[in-house]
């Protein structure tokens, strides 16, 4: 998830203009081993509806294509919705169900890891259920005064162990927790 230092993951309304983009070669790497790790990836309706999907497929037909569209376009997506009733993308199908119920039914397949690309409201969701098993933190350097969490659903501490902490060339950190299970 990528985030401000501050703790915001988007401005009141959604706004990722804060957020940078110098890819470093080693960035992307970490970012390539994320996605050679998953076959799945979750994404929230509203994220889906802003034109994610679309713009991975449309920039994985590009030549050259930009680092690792390729594989976020071939990867299956499942998007999490009460008020879709069909998918118009590729490789994707809709979720409709009980949030806790799917992930549990997908993390019982065979397969790989599941990678979760927001937005804030279904990370949140996410988060209240205890339903990340890891969290990648992306850190820009950037500060706003405002905006959306994805921590605020909390009704208790959630308390973690750290995986790693990494600062980029291109200036992003990446911070890495597991949930601390009781």
């Amino acid at each position: 998830m990528q985030m401000t230092i501050n703790g915001y993951v988007g401005g009141p309304n959604g706004e990722n203009d804060w957020m940078t983009w110098n890819p470093d070669a080693e960035f992307i790497a970490f970012l390539e081993t994320l996605l050679d790790a998953s076959d799945t990836l979750l994404v929230g309706r509203k994220l889906a509806g802003a034109g994610f999907i679309e713009y991975w497929e449309n920039a994985a037909n590009k030549n050259p294509a930009p680092p690792f569209a390729k594989k976020i376009a071939a990867m299956t997506k499942l998007v999490f919705s009460k008020t879709l009733d069909k998918s118009n993308w590729n490789k994707t199908t809709l979720a409709t169900g009980d949030l806790a119920e799917e992930i549990a039914r997908l993390k019982n397949l065979d397969g790989k890891d599941i990678l979760v690309f927001g937005g804030a409201n279904f990370v949140s969701s996410l988060i209240k259920e205890k339903l990340v098993d890891e969290y990648h933190l992306i850190i820009n350097p950037a500060a706003i005064a405002g905006g959306m969490t994805i921590f605020h659903a909390l009704d208790s501490i959630q308390e973690f162990t750290p995986i790693q902490s990494r600062l980029y060339p291109g200036g992003k950190t990446i911070l890495s927790f597991k949930p601390k299970t009781d």
